[in-house]
């Protein structure tokens, strides 16, 4: 089977050519194509794939271009992984609203509307691409903003796109290793959007588990989640959010913490990968020894200012290695391939899960995945907070969608103005105004 990458030349595709490598299962990848439209990211990713190669018998053979149309024909899985005006896209993001008094992470509030903004365009048209060239390969997306991203391009792919994000299921298993739960046996009553979900029951041998865990302080502070949202919330919560949700609930410290350091994520980001892909072109026999140690940098940083905050310390090493958003794409691709059933949290049209929301609205759920795609499986309904938070910010997500595909200023204006983190009409034009000047790919909506 031939998987294609877009985004091929993107720092974490190693991570999904390591997890392809670990499967000697029947029926599995066996090419694997790179497209980018960096020729010079490309190079430098195809290096540290080749090394990390070595030691394996008959490794997926790879392939690389800068063709979108050879990238895409003839595959049978596709992963979208594009990140549309790059890493110096997510620096304006971010400073854009800063600048204004506003958090700017790249996927929640200002940040994340703005790279909508600008990724969509792109992701419908690649949707279209695949629907005329490949239509039955299955598309998993990872591109950012995730849910927002799978929404926009279902219309044109339908129920074969599948969004992934691995923040659920890294909360799942933390939570189950906090009461001693085996992770792969455990259902996970989990639910919302993407980047904005909460997990509300772990059942494990027929018994909700999550109310002894939530009793229990020391299992509690145990994981990352508990340190970062503290004892006391969580219990009054009554389930543990995702950890994107400490943007919402400590959104006035978040944005003083994130106001107060020199260099945001993005910018960070930025140097440390552009001295990678530097120097690995300058010694290509290092690529994956260079690729290390930025990844082991990159990941102990991540999401630093709200660790501080909470005083909840470095990231754990066993959640570090257990494996991201790769793993999930290859048993989704499994289940599917093989027609295994597995149960994964996905991106997926709600089709009547959910209340609150429409049949066709994305949303973050558990699945049963087989060889006819991912079947969303009842959980329980959200509460009046969770769905008024979830609601609103869906509201975001479809003014997003139709500024970015119907070219429209007053769209993204009411999505600017819609979101829980901005607390002004007035901010929200500020924001559009100051995107559009600043990011060419939003010049369709310059007044």
């Amino acid at each position: 089977m031939r998987l294609t990458i877009l985004g091929g030349g993107g720092f974490r595709v190693p991570l999904v050519y390591h997890a392809l490598l670990g499967d000697r299962g029947p029926g599995r990848i066996t090419e694997v194509t790179l497209y980018d439209t960096d020729s010079t990211r490309l190079s430098s990713i195809a290096a540290v794939l080749r090394q990390q190669a070595v030691e394996f018998v008959d490794p997926p053979a790879v392939t690389a271009t800068t063709s979108l149309d050879d990238a895409i024909r003839g595959a049978d899985f596709i992963f979208s992984a594009i990140r549309v005006g790059g890493l110096e896209g997510r620096t304006v993001d971010e400073r854009v609203a800063l600048d204004l008094g506003v958090l700017g992470q790249e996927t929640v509030g200002a940040g994340g509307i703005a790279y909508g903004l600008r990724t969509i365009p792109v992701a419908t048209a690649i949707a279209q691409r695949i629907a005329a060239l490949a239509p039955e390969a299955w598309t998993i997306n990872f591109t950012n903003p995730a849910g927002m991203v799978t929404e926009a391009m279902i219309p044109y792919l339908g129920d074969r796109v599948i969004g992934i994000c691995d923040s659920p299921s890294g909360l799942g298993r933390r939570a189950a290793l906090a009461l001693g739960v085996d992770p792969a046996t455990a259902f996970y009553d989990y639910a919302g959007l993407n980047h904005l979900g909460w997990l509300r029951g772990l059942r494990s041998g027929g018994v909700d588990r999550l109310p002894e865990l939530l009793t229990s302080t020391e299992e509690l502070t145990s994981f990352e989640e508990g340190r970062l949202f503290g004892v006391d919330w969580l219990r009054s919560l009554g389930s543990i959010p995702n950890e994107y949700l400490h943007y919402y609930y400590f959104a006035r410290e978040t944005l003083a913490a994130v106001q107060a350091v020199e260099q945001t994520r993005g910018t960070f980001l930025l140097e440390q990968q552009s001295a990678f892909y530097a120097e690995t072109a300058q010694h290509p026999d290092q690529a994956l020894e260079l690729w290390q140690k930025t990844r082991a940098e990159r990941e102990s940083t991540y999401m630093v200012e709200s660790r501080e905050i909470a005083d909840a310390g470095e990231r754990d090493e066993r959640d570090m290695a257990a494996g991201g958003y790769e793993q999930v794409a290859l048993s989704l691709m499994r289940a599917i391939a093989h027609n295994e059933r597995a149960s994964l949290i996905l991106n997926v049209r709600n089709r009547g899960i959910l209340h609150h929301l429409d049949d066709d609205a994305v949303v973050e759920i558990p699945c049963t995945v087989d060889a006819n795609g991912a079947l969303p499986l009842a959980v329980s309904q959200l509460t009046d907070h969770q769905a008024g938070l979830v609601t609103a910010v869906k509201a975001v997500e479809r003014s997003t969608i139709e500024a970015a595909t119907a070219s429209s200023r007053s769209a993204a204006l009411r999505a600017f103005a819609w979101h829980p983190l901005i607390d002004s009409v007035t901010a929200a034009g500020q924001l559009l105004d100051s995107y559009t000047a600043h990011l060419p790919d939003l010049a369709y909506l310059r007044a």
